[in-house]
């Protein structure tokens, strides 16, 4: 039975022999109109980046938009500094961009709260018997004690007693003639010399 037909399938595709395909029996719909109401256009010199919600650090980027690119506008974010757009290809077809990035043509926005902020993906969990090879170890030790320092004791000079009746000769006496003999040895060198 199988081979009968594979034979009756092989004789009709005999070359020379024009197979039709199905043709499509409607038309195609074609989007030839253009948004209405508020529109943003891209007035930064560079890309920007769409975001899932109206924060560059709570929500990811989710997609771009070129320089002098247009897209609708649906609403703000209750600060006013985001606007949310319209942007066909991710869950939900809306995004976020920065207002300052953009112009809006004339129009009200309503003002929209955001989605709330997507979980992390993994939440950073450590094993404790790894963490425990990364910790040192506390080893209690004593608490310094006040030790008080010894009295302090301070010297106290006295003038010792002369001793036999001796007259003492002042030390700057003596200086005085040490000098005077030195000036004298070196006048007498001097003219020596001459």
């Amino acid at each position: 039975m199988v081979i009968v037909g594979l034979a009756l399938m092989i004789a009709s595709a005999a070359p020379g022999t024009n197979v039709l395909a199905q043709q499509p029996t409607g038309s195609v719909p074609t989007v030839t109109g253009t948004p209405t109401g508020p529109v943003i256009k891209v007035t930064y010199a560079e890309q920007i980046n769409v975001r899932s919600g109206p924060s560059s650090y709570f929500y990811p980027i989710i997609g771009i938009l070129l320089p002098n690119q247009t897209a609708p506008a649906l609403g703000r974010s209750p600060g006013g500094d985001w606007i949310m757009i319209a942007y066909p290809g991710v869950p939900g077809g809306v995004a976020w961009v920065y207002g300052p990035l953009v112009t809006l043509s004339p129009g009200t926005l309503p003002i929209i709260e955001p989605p709330p902020t997507p979980t992390p993906r993994t939440t950073a969990t450590l094993d404790p018997t790894l963490a425990a090879a990364y910790e040192t170890p506390l080893v209690p030790t004593r608490l310094p004690t006040f030790t008080p320092p010894a009295p302090l004791v301070i010297p106290t000079f006295t003038d010792a007693p002369l001793t036999g009746g001796a007259s003492r000769i002042p030390a700057g006496l003596l200086i005085v003639a040490m000098g005077l003999v030195g000036l004298f040895g070196a006048l007498i060198s001097f003219l020596r010399g001459r």
